[in-house]
């Protein structure tokens, strides 16, 4: 098969995910009993430390004891892995960097390793927080009072599959964008910060009556 046709028309092809990596969910709760806040043992990324900007924030992210560790070896991330929320935030996600790399996830997370020889983690996780497929995806979730997802769901979600070529291009795309949103976050911030000195600076210059 030419690779043109292996991959459809020129607008990409739908193709489920359980077909572009393989989706495992996280360690039952019984295995991670001893998860403690202390600084040492392996850290397990739990729902709360994924951030709105698709990232794992470390600074309350808790641990179990290596030895522990070592019987969930089959949970172990690796950097170009995806979480994802399966139960509470559904939809929320973040892209494992290498610093993450040997870090386990909760009962409440999956995880989603993409075949990378047919799709980029990056341009997956891009397509995967796309307002239309995030709303697809909480459309398919278990009604509950806790809504939630499994294996099977993510795994027969449709992905629009452009060509690796393609991928790349979007994905230095967005990261252009995310950079730039970056820097106008920082001005915003250091602004916010000089107004109450400004105010202060010109209401003690105010001439006295």
């Amino acid at each position: 098969m030419a690779p043109q046709d292996a991959w459809g028309d020129a607008q990409g092809e739908r193709i489920p995910l359980g077909h572009l990596s393989s989706v495992t969910a996280g360690p039952s709760g019984s295995l991670l009993e001893h998860l403690h806040d202390g600084p040492d043992g392996v850290p397990v990324i739990a729902p709360p430390d994924l951030t709105e900007h698709f990232s794992v924030d470390a600074r309350r992210v808790r641990r179990v004891p290596s030895r522990q560790a070592e019987r969930l070896a089959r949970f172990a991330l690796r950097a170009g892995d995806l979480v994802v929320v399966r139960q509470g935030t559904l939809g929320r996600l973040a892209l494992i960097g290498t610093e993450h790399t040997g870090w386990l996830y909760s009962s409440s997370c999956l995880r989603i390793r993409p075949h990378r020889d047919v799709v980029l983690p990056a341009y997956l996780a891009a397509y995967l927080t796309h307002p239309p497929v995030r709303r697809e995806l909480l459309g398919r979730a278990l009604p509950g009072t806790v809504p939630s997802l499994n294996s099977a769901m993510l795994n027969q979600l449709p992905v629009t599959v452009v060509p690796l070529e393609r991928q790349r291009a979007v994905v230095e795309a967005l990261a252009d964008i995310d950079e730039q949103i970056r820097i106008q976050r920082e001005m915003a911030t250091r602004l916010e910060a000089l107004r109450p000195s400004v105010f202060d600076e010109l209401t003690n210059r105010w001439p006295h009556q």
